[in-house]
């Protein structure tokens, strides 16, 4: 609808600021119409099309905006013009309390290391209490979840987005922690940032997992296997790393490797990695699938739930102690909503696109279908 001073039946929207707005997207875009969003949220919306790279001009469109109050989000319409909508309000960073994060970090600590102390290193309850027994364990795998988070830290940051410290996660043994999470305190501006914050966290932990997992591979011994206790499962990546270290596929019909506390850290670094890479909502997969495929990317979603469903009935069949359940019920209240950019626009460019795809290939690599399971 034309903006017009007679608009029956909607607030009144300033035209002052209007015309400032559209005075100023002079130099980068031009407004071929001016309207208001149905239905009205007292936002101002700008059709037409750009005069320059997006990437290269939102943020000084942003800055205009926020001088008045508004925040811009770039569409691209049916007919292939853009919308550029000046929603109500800025967004304002507000301060987070790093005494959570320090108080969840110590707790990650202990839970770590009393997980070491306890599963590679404890004959009695007694010893398990001896929880610095634990610290090559706690060491590796802090170091690989610490190298994840700063990933999308540092590259927020990079970009001048506000995020908080990492939260990590305590959790029971025999992993001892659920990770760690970044909060964005504001929207991403466009998809190549979108990917560099996504990306950024895996990449980064895989750089110390796999590493840590070789080394940990080479001190670890191989023993008999023994039946009706529960085992790690093999991703496509842990399977032949088994193979380069001791030259054999493992496990077979009478030995596997007993990890060492540096390759249990290693193999939940993996783990946790492929988790994380799934291509659904708000995890790093979701993001990175996003900026590649745009709304498409919410075609993954049904797919990745039924994998899920079917992984799940099968770990239980096979007696497997971990279950795709808590996952499924997770992705359903939190899978289906992704992290748009303001500017929905931009496309990435050919390296991003080249680093999206590599980390999709990456989650086929570490993802692991039967986590645990039971030999028999």
């Amino acid at each position: 609808m034309p903006l017009s001073p007679f608009m029956p039946e909607k607030p009144a929207v300033p035209l002052d600021k209007v015309q400032a707005m559209r005075s100023g997207l002079t130099p980068f875009f031009t407004v071929l119409h001016t309207g208001l969003d149905e239905p009205f949220r007292g936002a101002v919306q700008f059709h037409g099309r750009f005069l320059q790279d997006s990437a290269d001009c939102f943020e000084d469109i942003r800055a205009l905006f926020a001088v008045y109050g508004f925040t811009p989000y770039v569409r691209r319409e049916v007919d292939g013009r853009i919308v550029i909508t000046a929603e109500p309000g800025v967004f304002r960073a507000t301060p987070s309390d790093w005494r959570i994060n320090a108080l969840l970090f110590v707790l990650t600590v202990f839970s770590t290391m009393f997980t070491g102390a306890l599963f590679f290193e404890a004959e009695t309850l007694e010893q398990g209490l001896q929880i610095w027994r634990g610290w090559p364990y706690c060491l590796s795998i802090m170091l690989i979840l610490g190298a994840h988070e700063m990933g999308h830290y540092l590259a927020a940051r990079y970009h001048k987005t506000a995020v908080t410290l990492p939260y990590f996660i305590p959790f029971i043994p025999p992993i001892g922690t659920m990770g760690a999470v970044i909060r964005l305190k504001a929207p991403l501006p466009n998809k190549r940032v979108l990917l560099d914050v996504g990306a950024a966290g895996p990449l980064a932990g895989l750089l110390f997992a796999i590493p840590i997992l070789f080394y940990g591979l080479y001190t670890s011994d191989i023993g008999v296997v023994v039946n009706g206790v529960p085992i790690e499962g093999n991703s496509i990546l842990y399977y032949l790393a088994k193979y380069i270290t001791f030259g054999q596929f493992l496990p077979n019909a009478t030995y596997d490797v007993y990890l060492n506390q540096v390759a249990w850290a290693g193999w939940v670094g993996l783990l946790v990695t492929a988790l994380n890479l799934m291509p659904v909502g708000q995890l790093d997969g979701g993001h990175i699938t996003y900026a590649l495929f745009g709304e498409k990317s919410s075609k993954f979603y049904l797919p990745v739930m039924v994998m899920l469903a079917l992984l799940a009935v099968v770990s239980l069949l096979s007696g497997g102690v971990f279950t795709w359940v808590v996952w499924i019920i997770l992705l359903y209240f939190f899978g289906r909503l992704h992290a748009e950019p303001l500017d929905d626009v931009t496309p990435l460019d050919p390296p991003r696109r080249a680093v999206a795809i590599f980390s999709m290939v990456m989650f086929l690599l570490v993802f692991v279908p039967l986590p645990f399971y039971v030999i028999s």
